[in-house]
């Protein structure tokens, strides 16, 4: 994987429809989502300052949306972090392949959707950060 090919994308505004009876907010694989869905789950109860993640994918790509509450996100490469805050249901983090994600600052009600373009595979998954910085450095074909 070549780290120069690596985009940190920014929030991806889903379709909010206030409505009388509440808000509505469709999510449409392929056309929402820039992949199809092959996989959901969502992370709730995480105790008070603990961190997840500490992990990138080789092929895995992600839209984390927070549907209660607050979690802050960093996404990194070995030159570069950015950091976003999760707070409006109506609003997803895109992670694309080969950036390095960590989670932290859950509030205590919180509940983080995840939204997966590939089944769940441990292969898929780089979680060391010296691994991880060798892996984006050294040359790989397009599939990567």
């Amino acid at each position: 994987m070549d780290v120069r090919k690596i985009k940190f994308r920014d929030i991806i505004d889903l379709k909010n429809e206030d409505r009388p009876r509440g808000h509505l907010t469709p999510i449409e694989s392929a056309m929402d989502i820039p992949f199809e869905i092959k996989r959901i789950y969502y992370i709730t109860r995480v105790p008070e300052n603990t961190v997840r993640g500490f992990h990138a994918h080789k092929k895995l790509n992600q839209v984390l949306i927070c549907l209660n509450g607050c979690v802050t996100i960093k996404v990194s490469t070995p030159n570069e972090e950015k950091t976003f805050i999760l707070d409006n249901p109506s609003e997803g983090l895109y992670i694309g392949t080969g950036l390095w994600r960590e989670m932290y600052d859950f509030t205590p009600a919180a509940v983080l959707l995840v939204l997966a373009s590939e089944y769940y595979s441990e292969s898929d998954y780089i979680r060391d950060f010296d691994e991880y910085c060798k892996y984006v450095a050294e040359p790989k074909g397009e599939e990567g």
